[in-house]
């Protein structure tokens, strides 16, 4: 168990002036079975009315609308966390574990996707957590991680075919590889402990619980994660989503920072 320290920072720079900025984040971590968020305080700027509430995935959602004319939106998430906890029962949200059995169009899978998984095949007499971590094995050393390959609307088929991509994209492929032998598998952010951006790993549920599997890094989720929301893929957990009034262009900038309380 470790006791984590959170910062997560995001601010869209605009090239004019907007206003009627209408916005959805989901960049608030909740307690769950595996960690306890003992802090957490979020600041939008500019200041507007914020209404809190959860999607249909059980996501903590902030929503709002700043009217005025404005060159610069932020948010600024701040918190601490006990992650590493033990699995616990799992709570009434988490029991309807059917939809993610399912591919979605980013998880769909094609000629490479099959011939990976027919490779793969022969493990089902392992126990499913034991299986997935084969699979894990598989996108592992089947991906490079190199950023400016993929975007958010790269499939999982389009990026094994690159062999190249971002944790989005190896954790679509993993989904994937599960999904087809309809073990429920769902899509997770999160931060990881030192610098850098959101992060994103995959879920399985063994039937008691639900484990985490990081694949862009090989390895299973304990107490250097800390979760912000799950879905079925990327689009279910966009952190920011907004419309605007405005001819402008955007440049956006995210920083992440998960600390060990007592480490330097």
């Amino acid at each position: 168990m470790k006791n984590l320290q959170f910062h997560y920072y995001m601010d869209i720079e605009f090239s004019e002036p907007v206003y009627n900025h209408t916005y959805t984040l989901k960049c608030i971590p909740k307690t769950t079975d595996t960690q306890e968020i003992t802090e957490c305080t979020a600041n939008i700027c500019p200041e507007n009315k914020v209404q809190r509430g959860v999607d249909s995935f059980g996501n903590i959602t902030l929503y709002g609308n700043v009217e005025e004319n404005h060159r610069v939106f932020s948010v600024n998430v701040r918190g601490t966390a006990k992650t590493g906890l033990l699995n616990q029962p799992l709570s009434n949200r988490d029991t309807d574990i059917a939809i993610y059995r399912y591919q979605t169009p980013l998880t769909m899978p094609g000629k490479r996707i099959r011939g990976l998984h027919q490779q793969l095949s022969g493990k089902e007499a392992m126990p499913l957590s034991e299986r997935v971590r084969y699979y894990m094995d598989a996108v592992y050393e089947s991906m490079n991680y190199r950023k400016g390959m993929t975007d958010i609307n790269t499939t999982a088929e389009d990026a094994l075919n690159l062999g190249s991509g971002v944790c989005q994209d190896f954790t679509h492929i993993l989904l994937s590889l599960c999904r087809e032998d309809k073990i429920p598998a769902r899509y997770v952010v999160g931060m990881l402990l030192g610098e850098g951006e959101s992060h994103a790993w995959a879920e399985v549920f063994d039937g008691k619980g639900w484990i985490g599997f990081d694949p862009t890094n090989n390895a299973v989720v304990h107490d250097s994660h800390i979760k912000i929301s799950h879905g079925r893929d990327y689009q279910d957990c966009s952190i920011n989503r907004g419309v605007f009034t405005g001819q402008s262009w955007q440049k956006q900038r995210i920083f992440v920072e998960v600390t060990e309380e007592g480490h330097e």
